[in-house]
């Protein structure tokens, strides 16, 4: 049973082109810079994971930097190219969500929602605090004032998102095409130099490299690809975000996709060979890309060029979360697992509320971290990772009910990438549960239940209204129109007059208080009312406590009972001040009656404004 809202916000103009919204949407290179950026910046910190891991077994720990960065790549390429086939599958976007809903049943599809929710919110928390971090590396003089940056550039992104993704996709295609320039400039230099260029970046600063290691277990491995699958994050946003892209938008995606995964797995593998050509060992207070731009560059305006490239990107890459979320949250308002609101569509293909919702909880991380990246990374990358595992397995089963050319060979890439993801999942979480993953773990039940109880509260809304089924025709009924009145004035006789237009019978009420000076002022208005003669009678309403909304639902209730066949309306005249301000100076009788009828009572509430 589903409960239909409008999906739209607002309605195209008179004469305006169908396709018009097309403009509003993302073409490859576009969905690249908005979808990617998570993926892109992650070459900052995916390869230094890996070494800093790597550095607790020496020297002889660092040269098993490549080797495990070419196992991430290969994963890489597998998720790619399962993702590609999701993309085509299910081009209404959601991902993992949408296979898992299809294949693998409401349960799992719920927990695939609430892993990617989780991570998309850590991503825009972790982007901007380690954007941030490289700002202040720079500028040590802001490291005290690092929490209000991060407000700062959450503030800027959200703006830009509110504006439409295309906007932000050109808004953040320039530093994206230069920061890949940048790393692939370096990459290519690097490789043609037999010693590094300069060491002046890591000059006085001390080495985090352990002395006297000189074995590599099993568990340090798989330790350093855990941490160095962070770098895959945002792998499946495009496939999120399908809906997004211009006509035909499958196939847009899947060159987007592609073009992600092979930039991605070229940097990753170019930065690793140069930390094993130039033998880098990691130091304190300087990332491992520094040095290795420093190396390859020299200390030079190329150096800082790549360091502020990084920084920008590292704190645009939040981008990547609000072009796959609010699509997402779309997905579970329209199968009634979150409020309707999220499925509301703004100009420009902006759904607004998802937006500003990931904006408000990434707000609430950052003040809880204090902009502190350390405090986030651990909780990073196994939301993702359950995602993954989950949308290739249900990709496998799809491929057994469609079959189709092929069929077999792509059941069997979806199977060795649930297969890898799976283990991957599982690595990330044991090493990093220490390290504050345990929250992921508590919370993605947690999110699972909250959709759960929304689900069938608009179950019991839908059976209550009986949606789906055809209503009795309408009928007539007698009706009676109660307002509220204090004084005589023009508004009182809007008031009237409104309300003989509704009903068949009005009648104005007035609350009579026991003081000497609410019973003078009550006496009063009864003889102008008689002098006035508007034809509707005056009820006083007796009222030992002074208070207006008990008074009036106590008569309504007694209204309903002894008249069970008509409805009733409850009028409420208030003036609307022509300056927003002058509400502050109005009493607000009208909305307390409102609570009280409201709250008490069947009643029909009709509030009617008199503007000044």
């Amino acid at each position: 049973m589903t409960i239909v809202t409008t999906e739209s916000e607002t309605a195209p103009s008179a004469g305006e082109p169908p396709d018009s919204g097309a403009r509003h949407k993302l073409t490859a290179v576009t969905g690249l810079a908005a979808l990617s950026l998570d993926a892109m910046a992650s070459v900052a910190y995916g390869p230094e994971a890996i070494v800093l891991v790597l550095a607790a077994a020496g020297g002889y720990g660092l040269g098993f930097t490549l080797p495990v960065t070419v196992a991430i790549a290969v994963l890489l390429a597998v998720l790619v190219a399962s993702y590609r086939q999701v993309i085509a599958a299910f081009p209404d976007g959601g991902g993992s969500y949408a296979v898992a809903k299809a294949h693998l049943g409401r349960r799992t599809s719920l927990v695939a929602a609430a892993s990617l929710v989780l991570d998309y919110v850590l991503n825009v928390a972790v982007a901007v605090t380690a954007g941030v971090a490289a700002l202040t590396s720079a500028f040590p003089a802001l490291y005290d004032d690092r929490l209000w940056l991060c407000l700062a550039v959450l503030v800027l992104v959200t703006g830009v998102n509110l504006r439409g993704i295309v906007d932000s996709a050109r808004a953040f295609i320039v530093p994206t095409v230069i920061f890949i320039g940048s790393i692939l400039v370096l990459i290519a230099v690097g490789l043609f130099r037999d010693a590094p260029a300069s060491t002046e970046a890591a000059a006085g600063h001390a080495s985090v490299l352990a002395d006297n290691a000189t074995t590599v277990g099993a568990l340090l491995l798989l330790k350093a690809f855990a941490s160095g699958c962070s770098a895959l994050t945002g792998v499946e946003a495009i496939a999120n975000a399908v809906p997004s892209f211009r006509a035909p938008a499958a196939r847009r995606a899947q060159r987007a996709e592609v073009a992600l995964g092979a930039l991605l797995g070229v940097m990753l593998i170019g930065l690793s060979v140069l930390i094993s050509r130039f033998g880098l060992q990691p130091v304190e207070g300087v990332t491992v890309l520094a040095q290795l731009a420093d190396a390859s560059i020299g200390h030079n305006l190329g150096f800082y060029l790549v360091q502020f490239t990084t920084m920008t990107l590292l704190a645009l890459s939040a981008n990547t979360s609000f072009g796959g979320l609010p699509v997402l949250l779309k997905l579970l308002a329209r199968d009634n697992y979150l409020p309707h609101v999220f499925g509301l569509k703004a100009d420009r293909q902006v759904h607004r509320h998802g937006v500003l919702a990931l904006a408000a909880v990434s707000a609430l991380l950052l003040v809880f971290s204090g902009g502190d990246t350390n405090t986030l990374v651990p909780l990073f990358a196994i939301g993702v990772f359950i995602g993954f595992t989950i949308a290739q397995t249900g990709m496998v089963i799809h491929w057994r009910q469609v079959r189709g050319p092929q069929w077999a060979g792509k059941a069997l890439l979806n199977g060795l990438g649930a297969l890898l993801t799976g283990v991957s999942a599982v690595v990330v979480t044991a090493t990093k549960f220490h390290d504050g993953a345990w929250l992921v773990v508590v919370a993605l039940p947690l999110l699972v239940v909250a959709f759960e109880i929304a689900h069938r509260a608009y179950g019991r809304i839908g059976k209550r209204l009986g949606v789906g089924r055809i209503p009795e025709p309408p009928h007539r009924d007698r009706s009676l129109v109660i307002v509220p009145v204090s004084s005589l004035n023009r508004l009182t006789s809007e008031a009237l007059t409104a309300a003989v237009s509704l009903g068949d019978e009005v009648r104005a009420v007035t609350v009579r208080h026991a003081d000497a000076e609410d019973r003078a002022q009550t006496d009063a208005l009864e003889m102008d009312w008689a002098l006035w003669n508007p034809g509707v009678p005056l009820v006083q309403l007796d009222s030992a406590r002074r208070t207006l909304g008990r008074p009036i639902t106590a008569y309504v209730r007694e209204l309903s009972a002894a008249h069970p066949d008509t409805r009733i309306t409850v009028l409420i005249p208030e003036v609307e001040p022509a300056r927003l301000w002058q509400r502050v100076l109005q009493n607000q009788r009208g909305a307390v009656v409102a609570h009280a009828v409201r709250r008490d009572t069947d009643a029909v509430i009709c509030r009617l404004r008199f503007r000044l």
